[in-house]
């Protein structure tokens, strides 16, 4: 097996029971500590319903993020463009990011659009967006690095998160992430791996040592970038500078109610 990031040897790590049925291999790179499955057959199963029952944390999970992404943005990019939340399921930090007055969009490829309706990346004319973000789908990815050049072809700012390896000797009894019993964690990253897709893509790679991680074009400062992605430093940063007026939820009714009517 051959590393899906670097093409470096790749080694048995551990087998899993994936789904309660299939016996699966999962392998790490020698290289860049990447930790793969054997090729992953069983993912039309697994994806059954796009949102697995399991993700009980989706909604604590993106009041969470919204608030760390409004305040990277508000440090580190231009925060009167468009943006687009990648593999964004239900739409929901599509709405909260509106809500708060960013021009967020949504692309998925599966997962029905709820909350976010109309504002779609196919309703939208921009091809290039200030910030893609891509929480939570980076451990779905078959393929990395091509995946990775398709959220380039949106942006060259790639905030997302995924939970990185806390050891070296990982598995599901001692690493709940790996998740065997849903199927859909298929990519494991350690920081390593990250460098590495950062280096081979010629781009800078920031990271708050954790769960949340920016590729990008620009030099930022690393300090503040982990700073800010404290999530008690970034809420106490949004609740000082949030203003509720330069939400977009009237402007969004308004225009959905013109396009219903019309």
């Amino acid at each position: 097996m051959k590393c899906k990031v670097c093409e470096q040897p790749s080694n048995p790590l551990f087998s899993a029971k994936v789904l309660n049925e299939h016996q699966v291999q999962y392998y790490k790179c020698s290289h860049c500590k990447f930790i793969q499955t054997e090729e992953p057959y069983w993912l039309a199963a697994s994806y059954s319903s796009a949102i697995t029952q399991l993700d009980i944390g989706l909604i604590q999970r993106n009041m969470e993020l919204s608030k760390i992404t409004a305040v990277l943005i508000n440090t580190f990019f231009n925060a009167k463009n468009n943006f687009i939340d990648f593999a964004g399921g239900y739409g929901m930090l599509v709405r909260m990011m509106r809500d708060f007055g960013y021009s967020f969009f949504r692309q998925d490829k599966y997962c029905e659009n709820t909350f976010s309706q109309h504002f779609d990346v196919t309703d939208q004319k921009e091809i290039q967006f200030e910030l893609l973000t891509a929480f939570e789908v980076f451990e779905h990815l078959e393929n990395p690095l091509n995946d990775i050049d398709e959220m380039l072809d949106y942006s060259n700012n790639i905030l997302f998160s995924t939970i990185l390896q806390p050891h070296d000797q990982v598995n599901p009894s001692n690493w709940w992430y790996i998740s065997p019993e849903i199927g859909q964690h298929i990519a494991l990253y350690h920081q390593l791996t990250l460098e590495n897709i950062a280096k081979q893509k010629g781009l800078y790679f920031y990271t708050n040592g954790k769960n949340l991680h920016l590729f990008t074009k620009r030099k930022i400062n690393s300090f503040l970038f982990k700073l800010i992605s404290n999530k008690k430093v970034a809420n106490l940063i949004f609740n000082l500078t949030h203003k509720e007026s330069n939400s977009l939820t009237q402007l969004d009714y308004n225009f959905l109610k013109n396009k219903i009517q019309s």
